[in-house]
């Protein structure tokens, strides 16, 4: 999944937040296993990437709330 732009975030609905967190956590936790396991994660950075992206999604999901 590619990097989320804040202008994108602003633009998804809440069950798209959901959705979106939902689906990068799966994806997180797919390449962590591999990496337990023994295996060679063919980026890196994608990791960093995905735990940002989350991180971003859940702000605004909270900032949402908050309003």
């Amino acid at each position: 999944m590619a990097i989320i732009r804040s202008k994108e975030l602003k633009e998804l609905a809440p069950e798209e937040l959901d959705k979106r967190v939902g689906e990068l956590r799966l994806e997180l936790a797919k390449n962590r296993a591999q990496i337990a396991i023994g295996g060679a994660v063919k980026n890196p950075g994608k990791l960093r990437e995905q735990r940002r992206t989350i991180a971003k999604l859940l702000t605004e999901k909270g900032r949402r709330k908050v309003k």
